[in-house]
């Protein structure tokens, strides 16, 4: 059973203060902010995410997926909204595993209800997602601390030996 993260892409950056007032100046860089902070948190999480971004009123648009820094993507194709496509992959990926989908849609998160899914709303997942970088910032300065710790408990030669063998490794 594996465990999944579906994110609508533009719900989250409207509702998102930050990524909201960065779509005002440049949308493009506000999706791939969006895309660096699900990286962040599918690292410390261990889950798969799939983000996906409505392009339903793009003409000729046949849709694009690929994958960005660990990150499924999703761009809809013309006459596709990201809500049905939500829909479809909640409904094909709840039967064998968790799925969540985050987005502040009341109506969609109804759906999602009803197709066994867990709805997560924006504000919810972004204090998930603060809380997780809190808790990987301060095991990086518990292991930075442990470390240092570490050099000053072991004699300056064996230490001296150690750095020469590195350097002769390199």
């Amino acid at each position: 059973m594996g465990s999944y993260l579906i994110v609508d892409g533009y719900n989250i950056i409207n509702s998102w203060t930050n990524l909201k007032s960065l779509a005002n100046e440049d949308m493009e860089e506000a999706r791939g902010k969006l895309i660096e902070i699900l990286a962040s948190y599918k690292a410390y999480k261990g889950i798969e995410i799939i983000l996906v971004f409505d392009a339903q009123l793009v003409k000729g648009n046949l849709g694009n997926e690929e994958i960005i820094n660990g990150i499924r993507v999703v761009f809809t194709r013309e006459h596709q909204t990201a809500d049905s496509f939500i829909e479809k992959e909640v409904y094909n990926l709840s039967r064998l595993n968790l799925v969540q989908v985050a987005t502040s849609d009341w109506a969609e998160q109804q759906t999602i209800l009803s197709s066994g899914g867990i709805r997560i709303s924006a504000r919810e997942l972004e204090a998930e997602v603060m809380f997780a970088r809190r808790k990987m910032k301060n095991k990086y300065i518990d292991n930075k601390r442990t470390l240092q710790e570490l050099y000053h408990q072991v004699e300056p030669r064996i230490l001296k030996k150690l750095e020469q063998l590195r350097k002769n490794k390199d």
